[in-house]
């Protein structure tokens, strides 16, 4: 009796979740640092509790460069700087702009998908990116191109890679994850323009 009432609590708790193990390159086989990566469930729609982000002004410089939030984040962008920055974006994601200021403003709140590019109307040098996604799964590679992403339901999904230097969307890619389950997905992204090796022509 003890052994069917462990098997009966043992079927009755859920399922445990999977991670999708993911590595983006370029087109010559280099590690992309940066790229953003996700995954969207396709039986379900996402969840989307109100998250908040922040991009800092440091050294004239957005800090990160590349960040990615999913719908519905506030995001704040704490001038660290002792001079005075314009924060502004074109996209059509989200257009808007943060007039000469110090210290802290208000923040913006990204509740469409897609790139925004970041740009700064006292510095010009000054570019950063925010991505946003439709889906509570993503992460931003490492040095080395590899990101994780856990805490996936069982299911199918679509997963797809993005670099502010890609030439083109890389194909999405369609994938199963069964409870348990560590995935492998790569991703090979065309870059814009790949500068020669060193010691080539």
């Amino acid at each position: 009796m003890r052994t069917l009432a462990i098997l009966a609590l043992a079927a009755a708790l859920p399922a445990s979740a999977a991670s999708l193990q993911l590595s983006v390159k370029d087109a010559r086989g280099g590690a992309l640092e940066d790229a953003v990566v996700w995954a969207v469930a396709k039986s379900a729609p996402p969840s989307r509790a109100r998250r908040e982000a922040a991009v800092e002004q440091k050294d004239k410089q957005f800090r990160p460069m590349v960040t990615v939030v999913q719908t519905g984040t506030l995001v704040r962008f704490p001038n660290r700087d002792d001079i005075r920055h314009h924060v502004y974006s074109f996209s059509a994601p989200k257009n808007f702009e943060i007039k000469l200021y110090a210290g802290t403003s208000a923040p913006i709140l990204f509740d469409k998908p897609g790139e925004v590019v970041l740009g700064c109307n006292i510095h010009d040098n000054m570019l950063g990116y925010i991505y946003v996604v439709d889906t509570p799964w993503f992460a931003k590679t490492r040095a080395d191109g590899s990101a994780r992403i856990d805490e996936l339901p069982a299911g199918d999904y679509e997963v797809q890679a993005w670099h502010h230097a890609q030439g083109a969307m890389p194909a999405t890619q369609a994938v199963k994850l069964r409870a348990d389950e560590t995935l492998a997905v790569e991703f090979t992204v065309p870059l814009k323009a790949l500068a020669p090796r060193p010691g080539t022509k």
